[in-house]
């Protein structure tokens, strides 16, 4: 094998490994993220309670620590002033399973009573969801998903 050709390959392998080297370090530093959210509300009818299910794919490179999950109507006073975290402190979790290596899937649901369902204002409803990383990062999507009240 002529010299020339050695230094090619060893110069070809040493940029391919540099850029393997590069997304494995880039893979493995996910930011916070929510995605793939879905909400499905089921009205009580009859004998039948109603329900309410939310979820959602979260992703974060040092882990998940909590997804905390609220669903609010788009006519509420979250409408007229932003809903922050401090808004979200209080509200229940989702409970999340491993997805994957850095994601997990989480699932928020609830039961609707026939008494929730009537005093619950009708229309379009927004769900928040706050995530929090095992290493402090959070991140806030105050309209992960939407779903409607008849």
């Amino acid at each position: 094998m002529s010299r020339r050709i050695v230094l090619s390959v060893t110069a070809g392998v040493v940029v391919l490994a540099g850029a393997g080297a590069f997304a494995v370090a880039y893979a493995g530093d996910q930011p916070l993220s929510v995605a793939h959210s879905t909400a499905r509300y089921a009205a009580p009818d009859g004998d039948r309670g109603g329900s309410f299910t939310f979820t959602t794919d979260v992703t974060a490179s040092s882990g998940i620590k909590d997804v905390k999950v609220l669903a609010w109507p788009a006519n509420s006073s979250f409408a007229k002033q932003q809903l922050t975290a401090k808004d979200m402190a209080a509200v229940e979790s989702a409970v999340c399973k491993p997805y994957g290596e850095d994601t997990v899937h989480c699932t928020y649901t609830v039961t609707v009573t026939r008494a929730e369902a009537d005093a619950s204002p009708r229309g379009l409803w927004h769900v928040a969801v706050l995530a929090t990383a095992k290493d402090g990062d959070t991140t806030l999507d105050t309209k992960a998903a939407d779903f409607t009240v008849e």
